[in-house]
C-alpha cells in the first residue's frame, strides 16, 4: 500500500507540473507582447547561462506572475474536493443542511468579476503589484485548494 500510495503521489505531482506548463506555455503564444516581456525577463537575470537554478527564479517576478495567472485561468483541480457540512448554515442566502456534500468550484471562484478585472483575459501584470498568492490564504485564488 505504501509503494501504491507513493506513485499515486509522484504521478499527481507530476500531472499537475505538465498540465501548469502546457497552458502557461498555450498562454504565451496567444500574447505575444507577454512572451516577450518575460523572455526579456529571463535574459536579464540570466545573461549568458546555460542554466538556470532556483535563485534565478527567485527574481523573476514577471515569472511568477505568469505561473500565478496560468493557475487562475487554468487550475489543475477545477473542483476541489467535496466536504460536507457539519451543521445547517446559510451562505450567500442559501440553506445548506446539516451532511450535505458541498464542492468548492475553484475555476469560477478564479473568474469571478467581483474579485478579478477582466476575469478571462490572461493579464500576469495583475500580479505584479498584487499581494494574492496561491498557498490557501487568499480565496480569490485556489488551485489547490485551502486546507481544510
Amino acid at each position: 500500500n505504501y509503494l501504491c500510495f507513493m506513485k499515486d503521489m509522484f504521478a499527481a505531482g507530476t500531472d499537475t507540473i505538465s498540465t501548469l506548463l502546457e497552458w502557461a506555455m498555450s498562454e504565451l503564444l496567444r500574447h505575444p507582447r507577454a512572451l516577450k516581456k518575460l523572455q526579456e525577463e529571463v535574459r536579464r537575470i540570466t545573461p549568458r547561462k546555460a542554466i538556470v537554478d532556483e535563485h534565478d527564479v527567485e527574481k523573476m517576478e514577471y515569472l511568477k506572475a505568469v505561473i500565478k495567472e496560468t493557475l487562475r485561468l487554468h487550475p489543475p483541480l477545477p473542483l476541489l474536493v467535496f466536504r460536507e457540512s457539519r451543521e445547517d448554515v446559510k451562505i450567500s442566502g442559501y440553506d445548506i443542511a446539516a451532511r450535505t456534500q458541498v464542492v468548492t468550484n475553484a475555476w469560477a471562484i478564479q473568474r469571478d468579476p467581483l474579485f478579478w478585472e477582466e476575469p478571462n483575459e490572461f493579464y500576469p501584470e495583475r500580479f505584479l503589484t498584487s499581494t494574492v498568492d496561491f498557498k490557501g490564504h487568499d480565496f480569490q485564488l485556489i488551485p489547490f485548494g485551502s486546507g481544510r
